[in-house]
C-alpha cells in the first residue's frame, strides 16, 4: 500500500447535525465537541446538531464548527489504527490539518478559527465583494481575464484552484460580475456567482490577515510531526514559525488546491481520507486523478470500510 494523506473540509461542506452520531456513540469524540464549548464559553455543539441552518452557515460560527467536527472524527480514525505520511485542508481545513499533524492543540484551533471567521466576516462592508465559481476555463486564461478586469478598476482574482475545470474567483462585486459577463470569452462553461459572506482568499482580506496575524502570535504552534501541504504554496511545511507565516498569507492568497493533490501524488500518497463534513474533497480528488483510492470518513458507518480496507 503506498503512502496515506488526511484530508479536511473547508468551509461550504457544514450540515446541522454533522458528528452527532459519533457524539452520541464515543466518548473521545464527545470530548472534543466538549473542549470546543468550552474553548469559546458557548455551546457549540448544540448548534452544530440543532441549528438553525442560518446560524451554521455564518463564518464566524462555521469555521469552528467544521473544524469540531473534522478533529472528533480524527479521533476515531487514529484510535482505528490509520496514520497519515502527509496532511492538507482546504482552506479553514488547513487548521484541522494542523491539529492532526501536532502542530497546533485542538483548543487554540478552534478560538483561533472563530477569530479568523470574525476577521474574514468583518474585513470586507456587507454587499462590496464577492466570489464566483467559473467552470470550463483554463486557469491561465481565467488568471489573464482577472488580471485585465483588476486593470480597470475592479479587483478580482483567482481565489480557490479546485480541480481541472474548476476555479472559483474572489474580488469586488463589479469585478466578479465582469468575469461572469466575460467568461465565456476565455472558454468558460458556467461562472456561478457563490452565496458567500466576502471576498475570501483575495487582497481585498488585508485587514483579516493583518488580524489574524496578531492572533496568531499569541498562539503556541508545534513544529508539525507530519508533513502539512500548504494551500499557498502547495510544499509540504513542518517549522512552527512557517506555518504561522503561511496561515496568515492563506487569507488573501489562493487556495492552490489541485496543485496541493498533484504534490501529494508526486510524494507517492495513493490513498486519501477526506475526514469530516461532507465530500466535497472525494469528488475534487477524483476529478484531479481518478486512479487513486479515496476513503470518505464524515458518518459513524464508513469508520468500517476504514477497517477493511486496512
Amino acid at each position: 500500500m503506498g503512502k496515506i494523506a488526511f484530508v479536511f473540509p473547508g468551509q461550504g461542506a457544514q450540515v446541522v447535525g454533522m458528528g452527532k452520531d459519533i457524539y452520541e456513540h464515543d466518548a473521545e469524540a464527545r470530548l472534543i465537541f466538549e473542549q470546543a464549548d468550552a474553548a469559546l464559553g458557548f455551546s457549540l455543539s448544540n448548534l452544530i446538531f440543532e441549528g438553525p441552518d442560518s446560524d451554521l452557515k455564518q463564518t464566524i460560527n462555521t469555521q469552528p464548527a467544521l473544524l469540531t467536527v473534522s478533529t472528533a472524527f480524527l479521533k476515531l480514525v487514529e484510535k482505528a489504527g490509520f496514520k497519515a505520511d502527509y496532511v492538507a485542508g482546504h482552506s479553514l481545513g488547513e487548521y484541522s490539518a494542523l491539529v492532526a499533524a501536532g502542530a497546533l492543540s485542538f483548543e487554540d484551533a478552534v478560538r483561533t478559527v472563530r477569530a479568523r471567521g470574525q476577521y474574514m466576516e468583518q474585513a470586507v462592508p456587507s454587499g462590496q465583494g464577492a466570489m464566483a465559481a467559473v467552470l470550463g476555463a483554463e486557469r491561465a486564461a481565467l488568471q489573464q481575464l482577472c488580471a485585465t478586469i483588476t486593470a480597470e478598476g475592479h479587483a478580482v482574482e483567482l481565489a480557490n484552484v479546485n480541480c481541472p475545470g474548476q476555479i472559483v474567483v474572489s474580488g469586488s462585486v463589479a469585478g466578479v460580475n465582469e468575469v461572469v459577463a466575460r467568461g465565456k470569452d476565455i472558454g468558460a462553461k458556467r461562472v456561478i456567482p457563490l452565496e458567500v459572506s466576502g471576498p475570501f482568499h483575495s487582497s481585498l482580506m488585508g485587514n483579516a490577515a493583518t488580524m489574524l496575524a496578531t492572533e496568531l502570535a499569541n498562539v503556541m504552534m508545534q513544529d508539525a510531526t507530519i508533513p502539512v501541504i500548504a494551500n499557498v504554496t502547495a510544499e509540504p511545511v513542518v517549522d512552527a514559525t512557517e506555518i504561522k507565516s503561511l496561515l496568515e498569507r492563506q487569507v488573501c492568497a489562493p487556495v492552490l488546491w489541485e496543485d496541493s493533490i498533484v504534490k501529494l501524488i508526486d510524494l507517492g500518497v495513493e490513498t486519501f481520507v477526506e475526514i469530516g463534513s461532507g465530500s466535497v474533497l472525494t469528488g475534487l480528488i477524483k476529478k484531479i486523478d481518478r486512479n487513486v483510492k479515496v476513503i470518505t470518513i464524515n458518518k459513524l458507518e464508513a469508520l468500517d470500510s476504514l477497517t477493511v480496507s486496512q
